[in-house]
């Protein structure tokens, strides 16, 4: 076999090669796009700063629609997310989600339990409760603590985790705890007078 011949059929290799993952796209959903967030429990989906390992920066909730820009792997999706990143401010930047979790058909709307119903017949009802249970304390520095030390911890702007989201703190960092509800501190960030709500949980008092 001559070189000529030789230097077409690799050629002609090459070529069906760079077909087959095309292919493969198509067929297994990997085409980008928009896609909706399915998980098994009905919980958020965890959105990390790098595909694998990488910190969790926020959560998608269960039936909410992303557009993937791009799929790295089988197993992760490249997205635009919003959040604080430490250093360079609240802006969108490129993330990683689960494939495993997205799905392009639009889920059925999880079955709440007799109680989430109730409560959602008033979604301000478990907001005034913590408010009226709030008191004022004297004021004090409190260090965060969130639940993986590569985590974060979340404030917002009401004591509740489906109001907005104000902040992020890293492990360490620390707020000053103005008042005290039955499950959230009212907390002021001295450094950019920014006042929310963080979970007791993610607070220890110094």
């Amino acid at each position: 076999m001559n070189k000529r011949i030789l230097s077409l059929l690799m050629v002609a290799v090459l070529a069906i090669l760079a077909l087959v993952p095309a292919v493969l796209a198509e067929e297994e959903g990997f085409d980008p796009g928009y896609f909706y967030v399915y998980t098994e429990n009905g919980k958020s989906l965890n959105v990390r700063n790098s595909p694998g390992g990488g910190d969790v920066v926020g959560g998608l909730a269960y039936g909410a629609r992303i557009h993937v820009e791009a799929f790295t792997d089988e197993n992760w999706a490249l997205i635009l997310f919003r959040y604080d990143k430490p250093g360079y401010g609240i802006n969108d930047y490129a993330c990683w989600v689960s494939r495993r979790f997205l799905t392009r058909t639009k889920p059925e709307p999880r079955k709440k339990s007799s109680q989430q119903q109730a409560a959602a017949t008033d979604p301000l009802e478990e907001i005034n409760k913590e408010f009226k249970e709030a008191k004022k304390v004297t004021p004090y520095k409190a260090t965060i603590r969130p639940a993986r030390a590569s985590g974060w911890v979340n404030m917002h702007w009401a004591p509740s985790n489906s109001s907005e989201l104000l902040a992020n703190y890293k492990a360490n960092d620390h707020v000053l705890v103005i008042r005290e509800l039955a499950n959230w501190f009212q907390v002021e960030d001295q450094d950019t007078g920014d006042v929310g709500f963080i979970s007791k949980q993610f607070l220890v008092a110094e």
